[in-house]
C-alpha cells in the first residue's frame, strides 16, 4: 500500500466512525458485536467517572487504554493530544490541568475536528482547542508543551518515527510522553500486514513492539517504561463477520495473541533547550 493511499484509507475510515457516533476499541469495523461505546471504554480502562466527566459525544470508544489516567496531569499544564478525534482525552485532560492549564488536539480527519469543536461549544470548555494536521507534521511550536498523549493512533501513522521526532521537538525539556497503542508480539502475516480494512483497524500498520520502543529512543527520549500490556481481543478490532472473511481459524489462533495494547511512558531530557538531547 502506498502512504498517501493508506492515509486517504484511515481518513475515510474515521470520518465514517465520526458520522455514526462511534466505533469499536481501537478499530472501526465491529459496530456489529452489540457493545457500546461506553462498555468498550469501561473494558480499556476509563471509569464511570471519566465517562460522566467528556460530553456527550465525545467518546467514540475507539481507545485501546486510558493514557490520561497515567500521565499524572498536573493543574497549569500545557497538554497536546496526538489523534484527539472527537475529544474524549482531551476534555478528560482539561479536566485535570484546571482553568490555568491548556490542551491543545490535533486530528487530521476533519469531520472528527467537526464534532470536537462542537463538543467543546456545547460543554462550555474553554481551556481546549482542536486543530488540523497530521502527527506527522504537528501544527505546534517548539518546546512548548508539557504532556504529550496518545490513545491507539501512532500505530496509523506511515512513519512513526517521524511522529516520536515531532513530539520530541513540541515537547519542553523534561517533558512526558505517555501514549496507549497497539503492538504486536510476532510480524503479521503477510495477506493480514497489506489489509487495508485492518490497517484502519489499528492492527496492519503496528510495530512490533521492540521496533516501536526502538522508535522511541530513537528520536532522543528517555526514562521510557512499559507500563503495563494486556493482549487486544481481535472482537473489538475487526467484526465477527469481517474476521471470517479475513482469516481462517488456524490463522485466527495463530495472531489471537500477537495483538498487544501497551502503555509507554516516556520523557524528553531536561538538558538545556537547545536540541542537544541534554549532552551539553
Amino acid at each position: 500500500m502506498k502512504k498517501e493511499d493508506i492515509h486517504k484509507q484511515v481518513r475515510n475510515a474515521y470520518g465514517q466512525v465520526a458520522a455514526r457516533q462511534g466505533g469499536c476499541g481501537c478499530g472501526t469495523g465491529c459496530c456489529g458485536t452489540g457493545r457500546s461505546v461506553e462498555s468498550v471504554s469501561l473494558g480499556v480502562g476509563y471509569s464511570e467517572d471519566d465517562l460522566g466527566q467528556a460530553p456527550e459525544g465525545a467518546n467514540l470508544g475507539l481507545g485501546c487504554g486510558n493514557p490520561v489516567a497515567l500521565a499524572s496531569l498536573r493543574e497549569g499544564e500545557v497538554v497536546l493530544d496526538l489523534g484527539s478525534g472527537a475529544g474524549f482525552d482531551s476534555f478528560l485532560a482539561a479536566e485535570r490541568v484546571g482553568p490555568t492549564g491548556r490542551v491543545i488536539g490535533v486530528d487530521m480527519t476533519p469531520e472528527m475536528l467537526d464534532k470536537a469543536r462542537e463538543n467543546a461549544k456545547k460543554s462550555g470548555r474553554t481551556n481546549v482547542e482542536f486543530r488540523l494536521g497530521e502527527i506527522e507534521h504537528l501544527p505546534v511550536a517548539d518546546s512548548s508543551v508539557d504532556v504529550i498523549l496518545s490513545n491507539c493512533v501512532i500505530n496509523l501513522s506511515t512513519d512513526k518515527s517521524q511522529v516520536f521526532r515531532e513530539a520530541f521537538r513540541v515537547l519542553r525539556p523534561g517533558g512526558r510522553l505517555m501514549v496507549s497503542d497497539i503492538v504486536l508480539a510476532a510480524p503479521l502475516p503477510a495477506p493480514l500486514a497489506e489489509s487495508t480494512l485492518l490497517y484502519s483497524s489499528c492492527v496492519a500498520g503496528a510495530l512490533v513492539k521492540e521496533e516501536y520502543l526502538d522508535s522511541i529512543a530513537g528520536a532522543g527520549f528517555t526514562e521510557i517504561a512499559v507500563q503495563g500490556e494486556t493482549v487486544f481481543p481481535l472482537d473489538l478490532i475487526v467484526s465477527e463477520p469481517e474476521l471470517a472473511g479475513l482469516l481462517g481459524e488456524d490463522e485466527r489462533a495463530s495472531i489471537e495473541k500477537s495483538i498487544v495494547s501497551v502503555r509507554v511512558g516516556a520523557r524528553k531530557p531536561a538538558g538545556c533547550g537547545c536540541g542537544c538531547n541534554g549532552t551539553c
